[in-house]
């Protein structure tokens, strides 16, 4: 992508983004998502209705005068971005590719904790790690973040998120607000018996504030009957005839839909970990700000 091109697609999902998280998601992340503790400010003068516990009892001493101790919360949180960025990333059908959901994602909650003094960082993956960027402040860190999200290409396209997590877990030392971006199209999440993702989900989550979000497409649901059709699995890029004007066909494919779904929901639950899903070519505002107000 040429320089000028990319530029103005950067501009463009900061200006969209910057002003979602400046009208809507500063308050609810703020308050979503807790500093370390309090930490002492100031004392001032006692006003009618503070906590008689906070009066500072020396300085009240030396001014002959109730003072209060003030205290504030201890912000600069760190929040890690575990974004899946394989082949199923370029799928859509709802007039938006998948990849283009995640760069909005990751845009808004990035400035969302930056204007809550909060670093922010990233893990890109597929059933790789791709790349990682550690987290520090600032917008132009972000735009950093924003560029590489428009115009990355993954070496391998298919997808391991057991693999980020354990990554995610071992770099990131300091505990961490986490959000990880994902459709969970992965074999190693249902059918594999031996599969550790879900013991990865609780090993994260025991150390850090997990929360996942779940991107999908309502074709990834609900087969349309449209007659033939020729489906390919953008991951092993193999490719299979379909039926979908047979209703039994239709049946079985919303029926494995539902199933895997509920696999993973039980995998949240059982670890403890926030979830919300996001409808591709759909507005993300209310998921987010529900899983939010959940929180709080």
């Amino acid at each position: 992508m040429e320089t000028v091109e990319l530029l103005k697609k950067v501009r463009k999902i900061e200006i969209k983004t910057l002003g979602l998280s400046n009208q809507i998601f500063s308050g609810g992340y703020h308050s979503a998502f807790k500093g370390r503790g309090m930490a002492f400010s100031e004392v001032r003068e006692y006003q009618a209705g503070d906590d008689i516990r906070a009066i500072d009892w020396n300085v009240t001493a030396r001014f002959n005068s109730p003072y209060v101790k003030v205290f504030e919360e201890e912000r600069e949180l760190t929040v890690m971005l575990l974004a899946d960025i394989s082949a199923s990333g370029t799928y859509g059908t709802q007039k938006q590719f998948r990849q283009d959901l995640i760069t909005e994602l990751c845009a808004v909650l990035a400035f969302s904790a930056i204007q809550n003094n909060d670093k922010i960082g990233i893990i890109f993956f597929s059933d790789k790690i791709e790349k990682y960027i550690p987290p520090k402040k600032g917008r132009s860190h972000i735009l950093h973040i924003i560029r590489d999200l428009i115009e990355f290409k993954p070496d391998h396209v298919q997808t391991n998120i057991e693999l980020a997590l354990r990554y995610f877990a071992n770099v990131t030392k300091k505990r961490s607000i986490a959000f990880l971006i994902s459709d969970f199209i992965d074999p190693r999440i249902t059918g594999a018996p031996r599969s550790g993702f879900g013991d990865a989900l609780k090993m994260a989550r025991r150390k850090h504030d997990l929360v996942a979000l779940q991107l999908y497409d309502k074709s990834e649901q609900v087969l349309p009957d449209i007659g033939l059709v020729k489906l390919m699995d953008t991951e092993t890029k193999e490719y299979r005839w379909v039926d979908s004007s047979d209703k039994k066909v239709r049946i079985h494919y919303a029926a494995s839909a539902l199933r895997r779904q509920d696999e993973l929901k039980r995998l949240f639950i059982r670890s403890g970990v926030n979830f919300t899903k996001i409808a591709n070519g759909e507005s993300y505002t209310e998921p987010l700000m529900a899983l939010f107000r959940n929180r709080v």
